[in-house]
């Protein structure tokens, strides 16, 4: 049987447009929460959150920002952030994603690479001095035209404040805003994510409406999501995870957002959940670490939850196991995709164990395929092999912005997108990922899937958390590295610890020579562990060869 998969649907795709879909939702729940700020207190029914909406988005008109204008967004989570990403899908301009953690040079880069006109920037903090950036790009991107500050002055030409555009609303009658909603269509672009590659500047993947709300719709239907649900998120709405499998998924149902602050802390978010009884809980599996690792965390109140999403990452089944048994959260789901796919391509169900849950990324969406071909043929492989994800369907990305030679790089002829990742199936269908292309280590001609070795070494009881890397070798070509972080108070691992511990489970040539005690990972804003800015240190800091 060879390695492919498809999920007919009863349930057809929606083909209306966010901010339609959205007024449906609002229609049939008006007065129950939409959206909570822990750090504020500010709450938002159905009805106050579609009325917020609707002046952010009268106000933009009243601008002059037009159907197709990119409108970007460059700030850490808030409540400003939701009700942005739904007054411009009401007027369809194009929402740009910029990522919180950009410096000026990035920030240029994205505002040039997809003509962007109007920036919506948050008030500068110990991090980022967003406002001093912003005023920097308008002066040096031509096409910029107006900045709005979603908290501090605007004392400059071309400024304004968040609620002064929200003041301009009074100048355009609702009507006015009814008529752009209806101009618009399911397959028209709305969104712009700037994937961060590993080499190069990033790419702006142009979603649609038709990508991004199937997607979230599907994930809460998997989720068994309902008006009752209550869903903390922690992770960055800037990435997929949070815009789409979060907002958009969660608003799709009548649910309620609650928003633990502006980025992640496992403390507040723990609280979040006990103070709001939170039904679902998100995250990438090193912010479930964190949050485990608490010193007080068997004194938070967490019997509200019963499911929630993990995503980014494989995830340790240690890590699982406690996830589903301390924190109560036994329908939890894996997710797995990229910004490409809008962002989710395959997920597991509801009911499936815990090898599942943690040794698969689950089976096909419905309404999209899925095979694993040989890198090299590009034929498809029999079911067990290893080879690269491809997907096809509706989540596909319409293009990169404005990069037609990428874009013919990433989906084929026939409408495959090459994921990068190495997977297998086996004949049930679930999908397994092995890891990157370029994460796998050849060492004396054997190919080392890194995660292999990481589950293993997650059973040890003084390990935390661990990466896996290759460095270079003169005779084997590469050598495997551990990047360990300790348990508190774990006794120091040697080299010779890490070796004698995996003796007699993996074959010699998995066993990693080299181990690196550390007390952090290097991140992406998303959570995503930097596996190439550790093998650089580590290369760095051992004297080896590139």
């Amino acid at each position: 049987m060879l390695s492919y998969t498809n999920a007919p649907s009863d349930q057809p795709l929606l083909e209306c447009t966010i901010g339609t879909h959205f007024e449906q939702t609002v229609a049939r729940f008006p007065t129950r929460d939409a959206l909570i700020e822990v750090v504020t207190g500010r709450k938002w029914t159905y009805a106050g959150l579609n009325a917020a909406v609707d002046a952010l988005a009268r106000g933009l008109l009243a601008l002059g920002i037009a159907r197709g204008d990119r409108v970007g967004i460059w700030s850490p989570n808030c409540a400003e952030w939701t009700i942005v990403q739904y007054a411009t899908a009401k007027i369809g301009a194009v929402l740009v994603n910029v990522n919180p953690a950009f410096r000026l040079g990035e920030l240029e880069f994205v505002v040039n690479q997809c003509g962007m006109r109007m920036l919506i920037t948050a008030p500068s903090d110990r991090y980022s001095d967003y406002t001093a950036m912003a005023r920097e790009a308008l002066q040096s991107c031509p096409e910029l035209r107006e900045l709005v500050f979603i908290d501090g002055d605007a004392c400059q030409e071309n400024e304004y404040t968040y609620d002064q555009v929200v003041v301009a609303a009074t100048d355009v009658a609702p009507v006015a805003l009814a008529a752009r909603m209806a101009d618009l269509e399911a397959a028209d672009p709305i969104n712009l994510q700037y994937t961060s590659g590993t080499t190069g500047f990033p790419k702006g993947a142009t979603l649609t409406h038709r990508n991004i709300l199937n997607n979230a719709f599907f994930i809460g239907e998997m989720l068994n999501y309902t008006e009752h649900d209550r869903v903390v998120l922690p992770v960055p709405f800037y990435h997929c995870f949070g815009m789409v499998i979060g907002n958009l998924n969660i608003y799709s149902h009548g649910a309620a957002a609650i928003l633990p602050g502006r980025s992640f802390a496992p403390a507040s978010t723990l609280q979040a959940v006990q103070e709001h009884q939170g039904t679902s809980l998100y995250g990438v599996p090193t912010m479930f670490i964190a949050e485990l690792a608490l010193p007080g965390f068997a004194d938070y109140d967490l019997s509200t939850l019963r499911t929630g999403v993990m995503a980014g990452t494989s995830c340790p089944a240690e890590v699982m196991k406690r996830v589903i048994e301390e924190m109560n959260m036994k329908d939890v789901a894996i997710c797995y995709g990229m910004t490409e796919t809008s962002p989710v391509s395959t997920m597991t169900r509801q009911g499936d164990n815990i090898e599942r849950r943690t040794s698969t990324v689950g089976l096909t969406m419905p309404h999209l395929e899925n095979k694993i071909v040989d890198p090299d043929t590009g034929e498809t492989v029999k079911r067990g092999q290893i080879g690269e994800l491809c997907t096809r369907g509706y989540s596909v990305l319409q293009s990169y912005w404005n990069q037609p030679e990428m874009t013919a790089e990433a989906i084929d002829q026939d409408g495959w997108i090459h994921t990068g990742d190495l997977a297998s199936m086996d004949q049930d269908g679930y999908v397994a990922v092995e890891g990157r292309i370029k994460d796998m280590v050849i060492r004396g001609g054997e190919n080392i899937y890194p995660r292999e070795v990481e589950d293993f070494l997650y059973r040890h009881p003084s390990i935390q958390d661990v990466q896996v890397i290759g460095v270079p070798d003169e005779k084997y070509g590469e050598e495997l590295v551990a990047c360990i972080i300790l348990k508190p108070g774990a006794a120091a691992l040697s080299a010779d610890d890490v070796a004698e511990f995996c003796r007699g489970s993996l074959a010699h040539f998995k066993i990693p020579r080299f181990t690196n005690v550390r007390d952090s990972f290097p991140l992406t804003v998303s959570g995503k562990i930097r596996k190439i800015a550790m093998r650089e240190e580590a290369i760095a800091r051992m004297g080896l060869g590139t």
